[in-house]
């Protein structure tokens, strides 16, 4: 496959990801402000559940990713029932993971959003937001299930080529999410106002419409998917096959699961310098996450179609793949930072907020903004070592990493200095130039080659 049919088939795959991606996160963006137009504490309290919920996500990603790997090189075989068999695996562990997170996050609530409340500032209220919070968490666990369901089925159908499906149930779970969103949130055409939770219960039935367009759509079509027919006939995995994809996950899941994780911590060390801090970071990642679906997307498409270069043998193509789609992603993201940077100024003004948080977030946004190149280049690299199944290795090279340099470095910068909070953030956030280095390494190595297709009976 030459160049121009590589990004061709990678656009195929990441573009209806994109959009999809792109107008759940516009979507994100506008609830944000309706949220933030009820107060700031409003805003700060669905942020802080909103980081909560990023970690459990990313471990139900991470859950599911690992089964995904063999769906997509099972997919490159032309073999049907491994990927009937990884799907399946996938659904035993979203129960797990679901299960799971709904118990951590009802134990420990408090503490786990009070991590957030320390900071100290005049005009911003911890304990209303520390029960806005709670009343928002509530209601969000309703929609944990959907969002499992969706990940297996969106996840299987992309790994067999099909990235339409998932983008249109997106889009008709954010029309849902604007429409009650602003029938809840503000009480419009009768409906009660029902501020924070009103927007908690527009979110659970966006995650359920999402769900159901997937599944009727995916089951109806299934003709066009023939993993799906007699897809849910039994649970049962062959014990070989169980014990292989499980190795592959757990290291998968963990290394998802510790990244948000730090992710969470990160900003915790953070918020010691005021809540408004807090608010201008989330201000700032509304607007970046807007634009990173473009190297999200790619990453995620570059995993996919490496993954089935490997499954197929035609492990050549494979590097090739991933070193154009690799260079493709950095020029991207190079346009990404110049558009952030022109709104930098533009976006914090649309808040009902302080003129300190809307200055605090102008400046995460441009530094954020300037290290866009970095983040896809890392998305890239970081997918191709996973296409592998070299699990272990993805879990030295990101949370590993994370905890044992990003994490300390990021402490030390907040408690045993005073640099300002922007500075601190940079410093943070040029570390990851190490990373590069070290998946660069790696993917000249070829260590991460490897069919595993061929390893399995099935």
């Amino acid at each position: 496959m030459n160049r121009q049919n590589v990004l061709k088939s990678a656009l195929v795959l990441a573009v209806p990801m994109m959009i999809q991606n792109g107008i759940t996160n516009a979507v994100g963006l506008v609830d944000h402000i309706m949220v933030g137009s009820l107060g700031t504490e409003a805003m700060t309290a669905v942020s802080i559940i909103g980081q909560l919920l990023f970690v459990f996500a990313l471990a139900l990603f991470g859950g599911i990713s690992g089964p995904g790997i063999y769906a997509a090189q099972f997919y490159g075989q032309g073999n049907t029932e491994g990927v009937r068999a990884a799907t399946r695996m996938k659904a035993i562990i979203g129960i797990a993971v679901t299960v799971l997170g709904v118990v951590v996050l009802t134990v420990g609530e408090t503490p786990l959003i009070g991590l957030y409340l320390h900071g100290e500032s005049t005009e911003i209220d911890a304990a209303l937001t520390l029960s806005h919070a709670k009343d928002y968490l509530h209601i969000m666990f309703f929609g944990l299930p959907a969002m499992a369901v969706t990940q297996i089925y969106a996840g299987s159908l992309r790994e067999t080529g099909d990235s339409v499906k998932p983008m249109a149930a997106g889009i008709v779970s954010v029309v849902g999410d604007i429409i009650f969103n602003y029938l809840l949130i503000y009480g419009s055409l009768g409906f009660p106002k029902l501020g924070v939770q009103g927007a908690a219960i527009a979110t659970v039935i966006a995650r359920y419409l999402e769900m159901s367009v997937l599944v009727v759509w995916a089951t109806v079509r299934r003709k066009h998917h023939p993993f799906i027919q007699g897809l849910w006939r039994t649970l049962k995995i062959p014990g070989g096959m169980w014990h292989k994809m499980l190795k592959k996950t757990v290291p998968i899941m963990l290394n998802e699961f510790l990244w948000a994780a730090g992710l969470a911590a990160l900003t915790q060390c953070y918020s010691t310098r005021g809540l408004e801090v807090v608010a201008g970071m989330n201000i700032s990642n509304v607007l970046c996450n807007l634009l990173n679906v473009v190297f999200v997307a790619l990453g995620t498409a570059v995993g996919i179609l490496v993954g089935q270069s490997l499954g197929a043998g035609e492990f050549e193509r494979a590097k090739k793949e991933s070193f154009t789609l690799t260079c493709f992603t950095a020029l991207l993201c190079v346009g990404l930072t110049v558009v952030l940077i022109a709104l930098s100024g533009v976006f914090p003004q649309v808040y009902d907020t302080t003129d300190e948080v809307r200055t605090t977030a102008s400046g995460f946004i441009i530094v954020t903004a300037l290290f866009f190149p970095v983040q896809g280049i890392l998305n890239s690299l970081y997918f191709t070592l996973r296409s592998g199944g070299k699990t272990l290795v993805t879990f030295v090279f990101d949370s590993v990493f994370s905890w044992a340099v990003t994490l300390p470095l990021a402490l030390a910068l907040c408690f045993c200095t005073e640099l300002p909070v922007l500075v601190v953030y940079a410093i943070v956030q040029a570390a990851d130039i190490l990373k590069i280095i070290i998946g660069a390494v790696m993917i000249k190595k070829g260590i991460w080659i490897t069919n595993l297709a061929e390893e399995m009976d099935c």
